[in-house]
């Protein structure tokens, strides 16, 4: 059974960092790719960022370039998304997801695209 699991959340400061991990559990696939979204209070959901195990390859969306990385543990089959220079306007429920397609599985732009797994979300909540 896949699952995942986000964690990390919490409240910070502005400039402040928080780690959030992603642990993948039930994960059997050759290739995936996990992808890290975020939804705000009466706005839609957005991708934020993005990484692929065919290629290695990251994605991240402007709004969180240069601040925020993603990593990936396969021992201990979790990913992770530092995020530093946090701002109020990152607060938002955090989800992370998957892609498993049959063959290999770069990120696609929008991130939503083709994911078949989701996590339950985990709040960051960024004070000014």
């Amino acid at each position: 059974d896949v699952q995942l699991q986000a964690s990390g959340g919490g409240l910070v400061h502005a400039g402040g960092s928080l780690r959030l991990s992603c642990a993948l559990s039930g994960f059997t696939f050759d290739h995936y790719a996990i992808g890290w979204f975020r939804q705000a209070p009466g706005k839609e959901r957005e991708g934020v960022s993005c990484i692929s195990s065919s290629n290695r390859s990251t994605y991240y969306a402007d709004s969180v370039k240069r601040r925020f990385t993603m990593s990936n543990d396969n021992a201990k089959n979790t990913v992770y998304l530092q995020m530093n220079s946090l701002k109020p306007e990152d607060t938002a429920v955090y989800y992370c997801a998957a892609r498993t397609p049959s063959g290999m599985a770069p990120c696609l732009v929008p991130l939503r695209i083709g994911m078949d797994y989701w996590g339950k979300g985990t709040q960051v909540t960024v004070s000014s």
